[in-house]
């Protein structure tokens, strides 16, 4: 059966915003084919309980960063996968822009945050993209990165996964092709769908924003892998897992004008929140028809719509908080206050 609703005018602002981003030139991420297995190089400690994993990884052929931050407490812990947006900087922009090391200091929790996974989707491409190179992130992700860190942090076993903007998606597909695997997931500012208009658009101009092109990731749009990639259609498997999703309405928060009027280069700041605005109008949007496809299955899930904020890190910052209220229970941790 297939799920269908109209594409908004929120929606089209954020097909063109995502357009208007100028795609990037750098060169793919280099390989070595001689990395046929799986295994940590090398473990540098950042801060207190803080480290960083270098991994070397056979599906990609390369070494991936992975930043870990230790929770508060005797183990074991839970542990929570947290996701990166399109950039996929050398560091994740959770630990550089998102205050996730501030946030989570205190908290009876592990959680594993990757790097590099620039225009990814975080999903396993069928070729290897001439600017973004080889990508194979479901099974990093899946099958070869938990034995190596949940088995040094000896976790209990008890898994979440959260993400922003592009690694909203990624989670929720993940969720949604691995039943059962986790416990409960988190999808702040993002879109769900893949298969219908407004996700192929989606899909096809966020690959499109960091060089790619699609039809390395899943085929041309419209191919099979297209539709087992969209949560809309693959809802019914969430079935037991505990949902979050929130979304803003694009207008500026406080903290958003602050921001913009503290930039050295005001003219371009003004520009980027433009831009903010659009992408986050538009992720409401997807939010809403995602939220809307759940209510038609009886799904539970917990929406959370702010009245302000754009598609920003200060306010991706404001937004978890509101979800670990809904992760922690989840994950067997006391209820935050």
């Amino acid at each position: 059966m297939s799920f269908r609703a109209p594409i908004t005018a929120a929606a089209m602002a954020l097909i063109a915003a995502l357009a208007s981003v100028p795609a990037l030139a750098d060169p793919p991420p280099a390989t070595d084919p001689a990395m046929t297995r799986t295994g940590t190089i090398s473990i540098e400690t950042v801060g207190p309980r803080h480290e960083r994993f270098a991994i070397a990884s056979a599906a990609m052929r390369r070494v991936i960063t992975v930043d870990v931050l230790r929770g508060s407490g005797s183990g074991p812990r839970p542990l929570l996968y947290l996701l990166d947006g399109v950039d996929g900087e050398a560091v994740s922009g959770w630990l550089t822009k998102g205050r996730a090391a501030e946030f989570f200091a205190d908290k009876p929790v592990d959680v594993v945050l990757t790097s590099g996974g620039t225009g990814s989707m975080y999903s396993d491409w069928m070729r290897r993209d001439a600017t973004l190179g080889l990508n194979r992130w479901e099974t990093f992700l899946t099958a070869e990165l938990p034995p190596i860190i949940e088995s040094y942090l000896k976790t209990d076993g008890r898994r979440a996964i959260a993400g922003v903007s592009m690694g909203a998606q990624a989670a929720m597909m993940l969720a949604q092709r691995y039943p059962g695997r986790y416990r409960a997931v988190a999808g702040m500012s993002g879109c769900y769908s893949t298969a219908d208009d407004l996700g192929r658009a989606v899909t096809t101009i966020t690959v499109a924003s960091r060089g790619g092109n699609v039809e390395n990731l899943w085929g041309p749009p419209g191919s099979p892998e297209w539709s087992a990639h969209d949560s809309l259609l693959g809802a019914p498997q969430l079935r037991g897992t505990t949902i979050y999703l929130s979304a803003a309405t694009g207008l500026p928060t406080d903290a958003d004008l602050v921001a913009v009027s503290h930039s050295p280069e005001l003219v371009e700041a003004l520009k980027t929140a433009g831009g903010g605005l659009a992408l986050e109008a538009g992720a409401r949007s997807c939010t809403e028809r995602f939220a809307a496809r759940l209510a038609e299955l009886n799904i539970p899930a917990t929406v959370d719509y702010a009245p302000t904020g754009m598609h920003t890190w200060p306010d991706f910052e404001a937004q978890l908080p509101r979800a670990w209220r809904v992760l922690a229970p989840a994950l067997g941790l006391p209820d935050p206050p």
